[in-house]
């Protein structure tokens, strides 16, 4: 057997759980030995085409030719996945069959993990480096349960980068594009003995940015990236092969380019006092008081061990990686200096996996694994106010613009007189908040599988994994506003009182009726003229955790499980048909937004500690004024998929069908509210879908690839969600149909070595909501005027191989320059106010390249 190939086989197992795998662009001249892809779920050296596994694959020439530089443009030609980059470079979302999670709170952990040389990058802004020397990157759908240590309940991507070689070797290469986009990568690899190789590889990555911040004359949405990463491979046996990989990478860009879809009533506050916002929902002008600062730092290690043994095969692979995310931005995206945040976070994760693999030559064969993964999160954030924030309150508060403008007192200086505030501090201390959190998170999981093929072709596949999972947090914050420190209601009962009643006890102390009707008016907004306050207060006092109530951990375990039954019906054409179940731990709410359990403590009315019923929190005394109940952490995710296929290979074509029914219990979902962000669990999304592809050779150098899916998603039980019951309805943000197809040409001059490689694919998706609704604007309009969204992208190459190493060509990407919002939010403590992310616009440029 060949060792490496072997290896290769083995650490794709490892991620590998059902289905029918289905091979994106893999175009004919990538169909000798070194890019066959070898894969062993039923413990045998197979090609893709022959196993039974869920996997897209996009190979390193593809990558190449189509200018692919990191994952969020992989979706271009793998339609089962979706990326969206948010706010900053370091926040993007990786969705799979319409199941994947935000990247706005390093608390929650992935639906869909990333994979790096079988290395789980645990964030986004871990994996969005651009990768030099990548052989392909594999797209798995479906939840990666058994033969995966570390579980992802709705998929996975994993790349797998080039390793040493033993012969002296390696490429250089420069692109020059539109917008100043200048990227210089390479790499070089050779022996240093006869049993040592090493490679070093390298990219740099600068464009100007493709919006401007008018304003400010500076650019927004630019590139400014560089990676660097070293390797040495020992082989001092046929049978040992050792890999160790080093790497850095750092981002220090301007992003990101956000728009004004709909102008609410706030709108008119912000031109008042001079400030301006952008206006066109595809627009690329935009209008801050703080240049935005997204810098991250990714930096790591890992040593793969292999050892053949004959029958047996053993796999070690160690890492320990570190991530920095600084940014900085100007959360109202105007001119108007309101108010910016600042957000410091770092990352130290372990991770540690063994695996045996038998190769018998008897029916069964087995896998047996384990992996420990130890992770610590710490981050240091704040809100800072504005010089025009008070500004800006007062006159949505109704203050006279004539003297708000003239600085003259106003609304709020009568609202301190009247709750004895000192004058001049509502919306005018330095920080409106300030936070501390911290995670640490140690998990590991015990998994295998075992084959059985009782006559030749026919396989039966049953596998475990077992997970158990700890999370320990700790979250303070600081809230600096005073007006924030008050409760409206009671702080109207302390008034009515004549000050005779100033805590719960005396509140609860009064008679039956007497308490009823101090409530009655507290709570009408035609008696207290405070509750017009209430919308003011953003940020209130936070229930610092763990607490005496609240200890501050989650604790899971769960065991999942495969079976699976494969058939080769002949030698053109296999069958299979699989069950699985998965499993995703808890995630931490680590945000300012975390709020105590309904089990722990409900609020009165108006938020009323006075009335509040008793609970946990209200009688260890840990009651705070405007504390109200939400999510401090979302259960686990449980997920289950049903899946039978067909695929068939003959001379010059091949195909791969797939119908899956697969549903995620207890899914978390994040959503942003307008001020904070909701992290709750559904009660149960499912998803019935359709997946084909299929390869045309219909002649030497001419391939066609055309793949779709198809998704009929459903929110079987949403009761709780941020928008109100969502039980039956269908999820926003999942196409219907997504389609990736593309024709590759490759024409030979004679004899010569030299070829031209013509390259077009489309992909697209179709219009469909982009989300159920904004929980401020859509609430007051009943969830109508949702916002739509349609891809269709047109990317194109030609590159000109000469014999003696060197290529030349041209690229461009949304040739048709075609423009959507990627997704849309309520505009930050804007009432009304719609912002959205445009699509990038089309870019292009010459590539030369020289290979050794």
């Amino acid at each position: 057997m060949n060792i490496s190939k072997f290896l290769a086989a083995t650490a794709l197992s490892g991620v590998i759980a059902t289905a029918p795998a289905y091979a994106q662009d893999v175009q004919q001249e990538e169909t000798f030995d070194d890019n066959v892809i070898i894969v062993t779920a039923s413990k045998r050296e197979t090609t893709l085409q022959e196993t039974p596994i869920s996997v897209s694959v996009t190979t390193g020439e593809t990558l190449e030719n189509a200018q692919i530089r990191d994952v969020l443009d992989l979706q271009s030609v793998t339609p089962s996945l979706r990326v969206s980059q948010l706010q900053t470079s370091s926040a993007s979302t990786f969705i799979i069959r319409g199941f994947g999670n935000g990247d706005n709170n390093f608390g929650i952990e992935p639906s869909v993990g990333v994979f790096i040389d079988g290395v789980f990058r645990s964030r986004s802004a871990a994996a969005l480096s651009d990768l030099p020397n990548v052989q392909r990157i594999e797209v798995l759908n479906g939840p990666q349960s058994t033969l995966f240590g570390k579980n992802a309940s709705a998929g996975v991507i994993s790349v797998v980068t080039r390793e040493p070689q033993f012969e002296f070797g390696g490429a250089v290469e420069a692109v020059y594009g539109n917008y100043n986009n200048v990227v210089v990568k390479g790499d070089i690899t050779g022996p240093l003995t006869d049993n040592i190789a090493f490679s070093v590889d390298g990219s740099y990555n600068r464009r100007d940015g493709y919006a401007d911040i008018v304003n400010l004359n500076e650019e927004q949405n630019n590139r400014n990236r560089w990676a660097a990463r070293g390797q040495l491979l020992f082989e001092p046996t046929p049978d040992l092969k050792i890999r160790a990989i080093g790497d850095y990478s750092r981002i220090d860009e301007i992003c990101c380019q956000v728009t004004t879809v709909v102008a609410g009533p706030t709108a008119g506050a912000i031109q008042l006092l001079g400030g301006q916002f952008s206006t066109d929902r595809f627009g690329y002008d935009a209008y801050l008081n703080q240049v935005p600062i997204n810098k991250v730092d990714n930096y790591g290690g890992s040593i793969q061990v292999d050892y053949d043994a004959g029958p047996l095969s053993f796999t070690s692979i160690s890492s320990y990686r570190e991530l920095k995310n600084l940014f900085v931005s100007d959360i109202d995206y105007s001119s108007l200096d309101i108010a910016n945040e600042t957000r410091n976070q770092k990352v130290k994760t372990l991770t540690q996996e063994f695996r045996v693999t038998s190769d018998f030559d008897g029916p069964v064969n087995f896998l047996l694994g384990g992996y420990y993964f130890d992770e610590s999160i710490s981050q240091i954030s704040q809100i800072e106010n504005g010089t025009q924030i008070r500004d800006f309150f007062e006159l949505l508060a109704g203050g006279n613009p004539a003297d708000v403008i003239a600085g003259n007192p106003s609304v709020f200086n009568g609202v301190e007189a009247g709750l004895g505030l000192q004058q001049e501090t509502i919306f005018l201390t330095p920080l409106l908040t300030a936070e501390q959190f911290s995670m640490d998170n140690t998990s590991y999981s015990i998994f295998g599988t075992v084959d059985f093929e009782p006559v030749d072709g026919l396989v039966f596949t049953g596998g475990f994994n077992y997970t158990d999972d700890k999370k320990d947090f700790a979250l303070a914050q600081q809230s600096f506003d005073p007006l924030g420190q008050i409760n409206l209601v009671d702080a109207f009962i302390v008034g009515a009182t004549a000050g005779a009643v100033t805590t719960r006890d005396q509140f609860q102390a009064l008679p039956a009726p007497n308490q009823a009707a101090l409530l009655a008016a507290a709570t009408d907004p035609t008696v207290n003229p405070l509750l017009g306050l209430a919308a003011f207060q953003f940020q209130p006092p936070f229930l610092t955790i763990p607490n005496a109530v609240e200890d501050g951990k989650t604790r899971d375990d769960k065991f999942t499980y495969l079976l699976r039954a494969s058939y080769r019906v002949s030698e053109e054409v296999n069958v299979y048909g699989s069950y699985a179940t998965g499993f995703k731990a808890s995630s931490v709410n680590l945000s300012r937004d975390s709020r105590p359990s309904s089990a722990d403590f409900v609020a009165g009315p108006g938020g009323s500690t006075f009335a509040a019923p008793s609970s946990p929190v209200l009688d260890a005394g840990l009651a705070l004024p405007n504390l109200s109940s939400g999510s401090r952490f979302a259960g686990p995710e449980n997920a289950t998929v049903y899946e039978v296929g067909v695929k068939g290979q003959w001379e010059g074509f091949g195909f791969n069908l797939a119908l899956f029914d697969q549903t995620i219990k207890g899914f978390q979902s994040l959503a942003f509210t307008g001020t904070g962000f909701a992290l709750q669990n559904a009660g149960q999304q499912s998803v019935k879908g359709i997946e084909f592809d299929s390869t045309i050779n219909p002649t030497d150098g001419l391939v066609f690839t055309f793949a779709m899916t198809y998704l009929d998603p459903l929110f079987d039980s949403f009761t709780g969600s941020v928008l109100g019951d969502l039980t039956g309805a269908t999820p926003a943000g999942i196409p219907e149909f997504a389609i990736s197809t593309s024709a590759t040409y490759s024409h030979e001059f004679g004899g010569s070595g030299n070829k031209l490689i013509t390259r077009i694919d489309y992909s697209h998706e179709s219009n469909t909501p982009i989300n159920n609704g904004l929980p401020t604007y859509n609430a007051a309009l009943g969830n109508t005027q949702i916002f739509s969204r349609e891809v269709n992208l047109v990317n194109g190459s030609m590159t000109l191989k000469l014999e003696n190493g060197f290529e030349v060509g041209g690229y461009v990407r949304n040739l048709l320059n075609d423009q959507f919002l990627t997704t849309v939010f309520d505009g930050v403590a804007q009432a009304g106010t719609v912002s959205g992310y445009p699509s990038a616009p089309r870019t292009y440029g010459a590539v030369v390249r020289y290979k050794f």
